[in-house]
């Protein structure tokens, strides 16, 4: 048994400059952008949103500009293997997730638990 739902959309931006893809997705949306916290996010930015809404985050990448969804589970292995079992297909292993590819082409990531209200908010697959 594990859990998992929409953790976040991800607006990818071929960039080297989130400041700058945020200031205009912060704009667009109406969303202020939350402050970086520390390096490792040097690459991130997250708009700020009412808390039942799904997180939206800004990526600086180096591919061509894209919107991904990001499921977030506490087994990302087993969900992993859920989601192959619909026909979806693994990608790359990045760190801790998975980044994989729907059998209708889209990307998507599996990622461990990214809000603190996931457990009560989450499916449960038996």
């Amino acid at each position: 048994m594990h859990r998992s739902r929409l953790a976040q959309m991800v607006i990818d931006c071929e960039t080297s400059d989130p400041d700058w893809a945020a200031q205009f997705w912060g704009q667009a949306l109406g969303c202020a952008v939350r402050p970086q916290h520390s390096a490792s996010e040097a690459m991130y930015r997250e708009l700020v949103v009412r808390a039942d809404q799904p997180r939206v985050l800004i990526q600086a990448v180096t591919h061509a500009s894209r919107v991904h969804l990001d499921i977030e589970t506490d087994d990302v292995e087993g969900e992993v293997v859920r989601l192959e079992q619909l026909g979806a297909a693994r990608i790359a292993q990045v760190k801790r997730w998975w980044v994989m590819a729907a059998p209708t082409g889209q990307r998507f990531c599996v990622v461990p638990p990214q809000r603190e209200d996931f457990p009560a908010h989450s499916h449960v697959w038996r």
